[in-house]
């Protein structure tokens, strides 16, 4: 017995000297340039669970780490992630400063879009394209979405003078809420439509620090609607970022852009940023034909859009306070809003927007294992109008012998108006840690709509019943690291939805790392939910109806209620470099199974029944349309599949070359008429299945990066393809018949007009710049530099050239 406690006494007294021999290893992340403290950088031991973020100083400390040889990462958000040796014996470990440099070449910078957790871009298991804060202050442009036309796998599209948007991998259409924008961690969509915010954004380009682009579905970690692809614009901390900047930028069109951002740091404590923008310019002279039916043989003539205004204003401001909690630990509270007047392709032509302001308020923790959330966000608008409605409204109201001023007034009425006086809730609570060789994020996502269009075009009894709607998700994802260089990932998400129901969304990854490189496979799952407008829209006097309920028809059978659009990709990519420091390769290979399509608003017959309520109490045109309907419903299987390339060679430090390839295609089982014959002819087509994507694209570009001078040239061609979307259409003469019309080229096509296919063009842009000192920069650049006529977007003018000029200072911080 004597012995056994002489042996127990001897283990105890063991453990308590490995423990208090365990030691400290510390340091400070600085930038490799200006000396500035990194807040927030990451440094962990390689093989182990420690790690540590930098603090206000840029200073870490990671604890009861035991004696041995260790590797430490350290890595910032658009900067290079730097490995170094550390050997622990019996002490404490003082790094001393550890500078990191920016991201010079593209394999080396780090991302947190793939994963929700910093990585080097080669070690994420997805296919991601960078937008750098050097690339966005190169950029002579108050419009940082210009730069989306430069990544491979994206079909950019730019409807007007400030109009962009892209699309990833097909379905694309004037109403696309496929691929999710996400700025700092916060949902930046419509309420009501699921629409990004676009042009209605509040944050300024100067305070980007990146954009991440993802390709392919990434719901597992994001929710709903990350189905095609995921933006998240990050932006930047005050505490590393400290200083004044003003920008004045002028153009043709009319153009003037004034911004002006400032961050400051008080003390050890408070930090704080504040950002305002206001643009103005004019749009493309150009006029969509609006047809009507005016004559007795009933042949329908076109006229010119009433009331439209080429005006385009933005007002925008953000500010935001960052509080460290602990060393470890950050309270960041931020507010935006923006107010905006533009013209904005639909299905059925313009919108009008006018004045339309959004709004949020958010409130961010952050440490080094947990971080939580929660947001407001509110949109508000009461005089958007649809101009091609108003057109009809108004020349509808002369023939009935009213009076100009009286047709004006009323061509307000009738399904032109669109009010909107929406909120929305979200909060998110998520835990991470790494154990050993494994790393685990698990977190749970809560959202509460409140939709109100104020009774203009939605079931809200005239905005006295908004429509709320509450949705949760819990989501997980493992990332195993087996040995230095094989990784797998394993993710899951699980949405409940008060109307469409339970859906589990899996993701799994395998990563193998080949010196500066790494290849991957992975499968994922991705949903496209019904927005609010599909599920309890109300236009025309219900003739245009929401499907959230189903419909029972006069025949007796039933219109399911709309679900969630599925799809399943399965990928293979590489990314790294071929030639060390000078050619990099980022290849991907995938193949999509995409089903349960929401239709565009589509005839279903006469209900006598939307859900169990009587059509004569729903539909306020009941009297004109004896429950003939028009809504959304799924249908269809198609599979897509396709590759990009994106190769980037770097000459010299100064200069490098780029050039990007895409190709998409396209199968569907023609012999499925029940599922795959949506129009109902007989026949499984395009016409069935709106891809509405180029099968080949390619951009190519020369980039020049000196101490003083700095400029590129970028090419891009798509080859032309036909485009249909509602009673918009792009395309060439063929043997076929839309909406009951023939398809043909620069003719009247349903109430519009089809000036032929997209795409089939090549365009130019160049860019050049100056950094007089370390506080003025100048730089121009011009758009469609040959001013080819060119049209990318349905519903928009054709695009000319377009040119601007920007002086921009950066004044230093205030010293504390």
């Amino acid at each position: 017995m004597k012995k056994t406690y002489t042996i127990l006494i001897a283990s105890l007294f063991f453990l308590c000297f490995e423990s208090f021999a365990q030691n400290v290893v510390s340091g400070k992340v600085i930038d490799a340039k200006s000396g500035e403290a990194l807040i927030g950088a990451s440094a962990i031991l390689s093989g182990t669970s420690k790690g540590a973020t930098t603090n206000v100083d840029g200073s870490f400390e990671i604890s009861g780490v035991a004696d041995g040889s260790y590797t430490i990462k350290v890595s910032f958000v658009g900067y290079e992630e730097l490995t170094r040796s550390v050997n622990v014996s019996g002490a404490d470990v003082d790094l001393g400063s550890i500078g990191l440099a920016e991201s010079i070449f593209s394999f080396d910078q780090v991302v947190i879009s793939g994963s929700r957790q910093p990585e080097k871009i080669t070690q994420t298991p997805a296919t991601i394209e960078i937008i750098s804060s050097k690339s966005l202050d190169e950029l002579p442009s108050f419009n940082p979405g210009e730069l989306l036309s430069r990544m491979k796998g994206v079909d950019y599209l730019r409807a007007g003078v400030v109009g962009t948007g892209i699309n990833i991998r097909g379905f694309n259409s004037n109403f696309n809420s496929k691929n999710l924008q996400v700025n700092d961690g916060r949902f930046s969509t419509l309420i009501a439509t699921g629409l990004p915010m676009g042009p209605l954004t509040t944050q300024i380009k100067e305070d980007i620090e990146q954009v991440e682009v993802i390709l392919g579905p990434n719901a597992a970690l994001y929710g709903p609607n990350a189905h095609n692809g995921l933006v998240h614009t990050i932006t930047k901390d005050p505490r590393s970022s400290q200083g004044t900047t003003v920008a004045l930028g002028v153009g043709n069109q009319s153009m003037l852009s004034a911004r002006v951002r400032h961050a400051q740091v008080l003390n050890d404590k408070l930090a704080f940023k504040v950002s305002g923008e206001y643009t103005k310019a004019e749009e493309f002279e150009f006029m969509d034909s609006v047809y009507i039916d005016r004559n007795a043989d009933g042949v329908k003539e076109g006229y010119e859009e009433y009331k439209l205004d080429n005006d385009i204003e933005f007002l925008r401001a953000e500010a935001a306070l960052y509080y460290s909690v602990t060393d470890n630990s950050d309270l960041i509270f931020s507010w935006g809003g923006s107010n905006s007047t533009y013209l904005s392709p639909t299905n059925v032509g313009r919108n009008q927007i006018k004045d339309w302001k959004m709004n949020y308020f958010h409130l961010r923790y952050v440490s080094d294992k947990f971080f939580a959330q929660v947001y407001n966000t509110s949109s508000s608008t009461e005089d958007t109008y649809a101009i091609d409605q108003r057109t009809k409204n108004y020349y509808n109201a002369i023939d009935n012998g009213a009076t100009e001023v009286e047709a004006d007034t009323s061509s307000l009425g009738n399904g032109a108006t669109f009010a909107d006086d929406s909120k929305r809730w979200n909060a998110e609570v998520q835990y991470h840690d790494t154990f050993g060789k494994a790393k685990v994020v698990v977190g749970s996502q809560w959202q509460r709509d409140n939709a109100n269009s104020n009774g203009t075009y939605l079931l809200d009894n005239g905005g006295k019943d908004p429509i709320i709607i509450n949705q949760i998700g819990v989501y997980g994802q493992l990332d195993y690291q087996f040995t230095e260089a094989f990784k797998a990932v394993a993710a899951f998400r699980g949405d409940n939805h008060e109307v469409y129901g339970f859906n589990f969304i899996p993701k799994a990854g395998l990563v193998y790392s080949a010196g500066n490189g790494a290849f991957r496979l992975t499968y994922g799952k991705g949903i496209a939910t019904p927005t609010i407008l599909n599920m309890y829209g109300d236009l025309f006097a219900g003739l245009i109806l929401g499907n959230a309920e189903g419909f029972t028809l006069t025949d007796g059978s039933k219109v399911k209620k709309q679900s969630v659009e599925k799809i399943q990709t399965f990928e293979i990519g590489y990314k790294g470099e071929l030639v060390p420091q000078r050619f990099f390769l980022d290849a991907n290979a995938y193949y999509n199974i995409s089903e349960d399509f929401l239709s565009p608003a589509t005839v279903v017959g006469v209900a006598t029944h939307r859900g169990d309520t009587p059509m004569s109490e729903v539909q306020s045109g009941y009297g004109a349309y004896g429950g003939l309907v028009l809504s959304y419903v799924n249908f269809g299987q198609v599979d897509t599949y396709g590759f990009d390339i994106g190769t980037n060679v770097y000459l010299n430090d100064q200069i490098n070359w780029t050039f990007n390839y895409s190709y998409f295609d396209y199968s569907v089982d023609e012999d499925d008429l029940e599922n795959n014959d949506f129009n109902k002819d007989g026949v499984v087509n395009k016409l069935d299945i709106l891809v509405n994507a180029p099968k080949h694209k390619f951009g190519t570009g020369l980039y020049f990066r000196g101490d003083k001078l700095f400029g590129n040239v970028y090419m891009r061609w798509v080859q032309e393809y036909d485009y249909f979307s509602s009673f918009q259409i792009a395309a060439k003469t063929q043997d076929l018949n839309w909406r009951g019309t023939p398809i043909r080229e620069n003719a009247r096509s349903t109430d519009t007009w089809n000036y032929g296919p997209l795409g089939g063009f090549v365009n130019v842009d160049l860019g050049l710049g100056y950094k007089i000192n370390d506080i003025f920069q100048v730089a121009g650049q011009v758009t469609n530099v040959f001013d080819s006529e060119f049209r990318e977007f349905t519903a928009a003018p054709f695009t000319g050239r377009l040119y601007s000029i920007e002086v921009k200072a950066k004044l230093p911080a205030i010293k504390k």
